[in-house]
Parts: structure tokens; sequence; C-alpha cells
């Protein structure tokens, strides 16, 4: 899977990914820090990336849009803030979410506190 990592999380979040042999972007790398949520997910879509953000208005933007893509990755309220912290649960929950993505699953919750999906 392809991994595009939003602005709320770390860039370490796309560090780890990369190290264990995925393809991720944190926001920053293109250049893209301050783009709208619209701009982030024409791009997504476009590239075939799976968002990975804390940033809800993605949850709502997916669920207005009513399409199949791009899908998101939604860290909640409880998930860590620190970033040494924030790829550990999301490493752990990878192969779960990725599961349900590829399943076309409208919804799959973890532990680490965050929630995918996408619209069918």
């Amino acid at each position: 899977m392809r991994f595009l990592i939003g602005n709320a999380l770390s860039p370490a979040v796309s560090q780890e990914l990369k190290r264990c042999g995925h393809d991720a972007v944190h926001v920053r790398e293109l250049c893209m820090q301050t783009a709208s949520d619209e701009e982030i997910f024409s791009r997504v879509a476009s590239e075939q990336r799976v968002v990975i953000s804390a940033d809800t208005d993605f949850g709502t933007l997916l669920a207005i849009r009513k399409e199949p893509s791009p899908s998101v990755i939604l860290f909640g309220h409880g998930s860590q803030h620190r970033p040494s912290e924030q790829a550990a649960p999301l490493m752990a929950d990878l192969p779960q979410l990725e599961q349900a993505l590829n399943a076309e699953a409208s919804t799959s919750s973890s532990r680490a506190g965050y929630g995918s999906g996408h619209c069918h």
C-alpha cells in the first residue's frame, strides 16, 4: 500500500513506514503542508495512496464525497501525540488495517484509537 501522512502527524510516521518497506510520504515532503484537504485528497487519489491523519476533517470529507477512494486511516482523540509514539501502534495494527482496506470495509477500529474507512 502507498500512504500519505497528514500534517497533524509527525514525519516520523512516514519514516517508520518507509523503514518497514512501505511507500510513504509526509505532506511536508511534498510541500503540501498548507494545501487544502481537497487538494490533498486529489493528490492522494491520483497517486492511489491511503491518507493517514489525525485531522478529523478527512473523515468528514470522505463521507461527503461518497467516492470509493481515497481511503483514510484516522487517528482518534485517544491516540499518542508524541512523535516517537505515533508510529508504533499503527505498525502493530497495519496488517489488520490493510486487510480491512483491501476488503473494502467501511470502518475498522483498533486499540490505538483510530479507524479506517472509505465510502462505497
